[in-house]
């Protein structure tokens, strides 16, 4: 009897418990909001520098809108392309879980949007939280084509450091006086390297060092005490930025879409594609105080010298006019441009907040070497042939150059069985073995073009150690993968050492990223697990290397069931 009681009781408690975290689905559920949006994607005059130019936007924006969501939401947008380039849109650091169709890269997940055409992009958050952006992911149009996307927790969860009393997006950004998408034209015509920017900005604005900027400043108010959190985007097209604010400390509690262990520092360096969550507490004597950002270049190119600046202005500060309006804001002392030292001490700190698991047992070992390379000219005085001594910029991994189908884009293409788009031999090493950062032969600075996948099969456990080269120049590369996040275990300067390097990895509490530079002349390792079905894009988010072939592309085999399953195509996917 007594065991018959044990039973029953064992079973009612177990009915008990499933009922508790039914209703807590559903009450899950039920907080899960569906977000409607339209974008337009259309030129509309922007006033910069003193000129007006065309420029695209998206609803009539610079930047485009922010959206702000939670963990769970679904987000269904139709972008309406009213512009006369074919566009697409990319929701940088999303999983896209089983949607790889609404990821974005053209040619890769979709063919672009049309001119006088659109696409509705339908997604659903999960599992993530944190300072996400969308842009386009076409060509250069991603110059102006971004905006901030905000991914709150879910109601009831709070974040794992004291609640701000205010959140600001800081978006950096790159702006030229001219059309960006000629700038890029005019490159892959000649084979040289693009032209530099000719301002850096802060939410679309220059700031006030540069010409006819400093009305449009951007101000954000503060009031004596209060803790504001700064949602920082690097979403400049090519350029690493060191930033800082003037007289304050900044706290780092957040990067990309995980939370990180709070360290305080006085400037932090943020790749293009990479977020920042930072606290900031007003703390200082009432006043106006600069937030910077200028380059750090880590290459021997040139680079944009300029520094793009807005204003921390407190409420408090002196009610005098004439006053306020003669003492210039504070300026922030930022580091030298190829201040390396500074870079590789502010990453080293970034680490999670918690203990994380990451794979131990690798069923996929990969070493891609990462960097530049020269096209030799047949007739070096050529006007294509504008680059170094008479050739052509390219860029490469594993010295396979990767060339876009135009056909078709590689998701659809697999899908639909068309062979000869794409094939599977991307090599796991690098073809020919070499002195990666030393003095590289001549006869190793032309990859080979192709469109190559790697293709791995489902749940596969992945370390990628990504090796830079000093082919033409070293170089930090920020190294985006699609469809994943993943753990960065490792880093180091100088030819990656598999006998002693691994040694030093960090497999405790590792950052998650989604975009992570390699250390100028230097290597870094990360690990994931293969568990998002889909044909997923991997590349430097510097976008002059990404037109010159800077990528590859994973192809990530079908599990077992539907949950381990591509979803099938919406029925209004572009065609090429």
């Amino acid at each position: 009897m007594e065991l018959l009681n044990l039973t029953v009781k064992q079973w009612t408690s177990c009915l008990l418990l499933g009922f508790l975290i039914f209703f807590a689905s559903l009450a899950s559920l039920s907080d899960a909001e569906i977000h409607y949006h339209q974008f337009v994607i259309e030129a509309r005059p922007v006033k910069r520098l003193c000129r007006t130019h065309n420029t695209i936007t998206v609803n009539g924006q610079f930047p485009g809108p922010t959206l702000e969501v939670r963990n769970g939401d679904t987000i269904i947008i139709k972008a309406i392309n009213n512009a006369r380039y074919n566009i697409t849109l990319h929701w940088h650091g999303l999983h896209q879980r089983r949607n790889p169709w609404a990821d974005g890269p053209e040619y890769v997940t979709q063919c672009p949007i049309q001119p006088g055409r659109s696409y509705t992009y339908r997604f659903t958050i999960q599992d993530q939280e944190g300072t996400l952006w969308w842009h386009a992911h076409s060509r250069w149009l991603r110059a102006t084509v971004y905006g901030a996307l905000i991914v709150y927790p879910k109601l009831g969860s709070p974040y794992p450091f004291p609640m701000p009393k205010k959140e600001i997006p800081i978006l950096l950004g790159e702006w030229w006086d001219r059309n960006p998408m000629d700038v890029l034209r005019q490159a892959l015509f000649t084979g040289a390297a693009p032209n530099v920017s000719d301002a850096f900005t802060i939410n679309g604005q220059p700031g006030d060092l540069y010409r006819c900027s400093r009305k449009e400043t951007v101000r954000f108010p503060v009031e004596s005490g209060e803790t504001i959190l700064l949602r920082i985007i690097n979403s400049a097209l090519n350029q690493e930025l060191f930033f800082g604010v003037a007289n304050h400390k900044l706290t780092v509690v957040g990067v990309d879409t995980s939370y990180t262990k709070p360290f305080t520092t006085s400037v932090i360096v943020i790749g293009p594609g990479q977020t920042t969550n930072v606290l900031l507490t007003a703390d200082q004597a009432p006043s106006r105080y600069y937030m910077a950002a200028h380059a750090y270049n880590s290459a021997n190119a040139p680079f944009d010298n300029t520094t793009t600046t807005a204003i921390l202005e407190y409420k408090s500060g002196p009610c005098n006019a004439k006053k306020r309006k003669s003492s210039a804001p504070v300026f922030p002392k930022l580091p030298g441009f190829n201040d390396t030292a500074t870079a590789e001490a502010f990453t080293a700190q970034v680490k999670s907040a918690y203990h994380v698991k990451v794979p131990s047992v690798i069923d996929q070992n990969l070493f891609f070497t990462v960097g530049l390379g020269l096209i030799n000219c047949t007739n070096p005085n050529s006007p294509r042939c504008q680059g170094p001594n008479g050739t052509r910029f390219t860029a490469s991994m594993n010295n396979v150059s990767f060339v876009f189908p135009r056909r078709n884009s590689l998701m659809q293409a697999y899908y639909q069985g068309q062979p000869g788009v794409f094939t599977t031999d991307f090599p796991p090493v690098p073809p020919i073995k070499f002195d990666y950062t030393g003095n590289v032969s001549r006869g190793l600075w032309q990859p080979v073009p192709g469109t190559k996948l790697y293709k791995l099969k489902y749940g596969s456990r992945v370390q990628i150690v990504l090796q830079d080269t000093s082919i033409v120049t070293t170089e930090e590369h920020p190294m985006h993968l699609h469809g994943y996040e993943f753990y960065v275990i490792g880093r180091g300067f100088g030819n990656f050492n598999p006998s002693t390097d691994p040694a030093k990895f960090n497999f405790i509490d590792p950052p998650r990223r989604n975009t992570i530079g390699t250390p100028p002349g230097g290597w870094v390792a990360i690990r994931f697990v293969a568990d998002n079905p889909g044909i997923w894009l991997m590349h430097c988010h510097i976008d002059s290397h990404l037109a010159w072939g800077l990528a590859m592309a994973f192809l990530v085999e079908n599990g077992v069931g539907k949950l381990q399953t591509v979803q099938p195509p919406p029925l209004d996917l572009p065609r090429c």
